[in-house]
């Protein structure tokens, strides 16, 4: 016996086979002009172009529907001068050696280092927040599910509405990350930092690591049964 309301499926729209693979051609060509960059200009971005991102990025699919997550936009030049310090302190020791000299030798390709100037310099910061508790009404007190997946899920959907825009992301996962509630002023009891997203135009002199522009083959990443 159904025990839930439900309402037509009314803004689907089924296009033609021909059309569907032109689509998705045309997606996975946009999706390989998406670059994760180190070069951030400081030119402006207006906020509802974030706003409509963040929006974009609020429709995944989320463990009972109950969303468990925050994204605090940030274009206070003093906010990002407090993120930018207390990152940099991490990341210090974790290239000092807390890293371990495997991970180390993983990220040399990419040519990464403590210093992070562009969180000081792009026009916007996203932190991304996990919730234990909550529910589809803000107000909601309960168990959250599959948090870290959607909150996983909903942070690509921001990513990728960012670079359908025509901005430019990188994604920075300091450990710990426990500074962003502080300066964020997030309750720790209920929230946990997830990401810091990097947002904006790319500088002039940006640059592609040639270590990054190596994609598994399909075969390597798919199996059809």
């Amino acid at each position: 016996m159904q025990t839930h309301q439900n309402q037509p499926l009314n803004d689907y729209i089924e296009y033609p086979t021909t059309e569907m693979l032109e689509r998705a051609e045309s997606f996975l060509a946009n999706s390989q002009r998406r670059h994760s960059i180190r070069s951030f200009s400081d030119k402006p971005v207006p906020k509802e172009i974030i706003a409509a991102c963040i929006k974009a990025a609020g429709t995944a699919p989320s463990g009972a529907n109950h969303q468990p997550w925050h994204f605090v936009a940030i274009n206070s030049q003093e906010t990002k001068q407090k993120i930018r310090h207390a990152a940099e302190d991490l990341e210090r020791s974790f290239y000092q050696g807390r890293a371990g000299d495997e991970w180390l030798d993983a990220l040399k390709p990419l040519g990464t280092d403590a210093n992070k100037p562009y969180l000081e310099h792009a026009p916007w910061l996203i932190a991304i927040f996990s919730q234990k508790k909550g529910g589809i009404h803000a107000e909601d007190k309960n168990t959250n599910y599959y948090v870290h997946e959607s909150v996983g899920i909903a942070t690509g959907f921001l990513i990728q509405a960012l670079h359908h825009a025509g901005l430019v992301t990188l994604t920075h996962t300091p450990k710990p990350m426990s500074f962003l509630s502080d300066i964020c002023g997030r309750d720790k009891d209920n929230e946990r930092p997830y990401m810091l997203l990097i947002a904006g135009y790319p500088a002039e002199n940006a640059t592609i690591p040639e270590h990054a522009l190596v994609k598994k083959d399909l075969d390597e990443i798919a199996t059809f049964l």
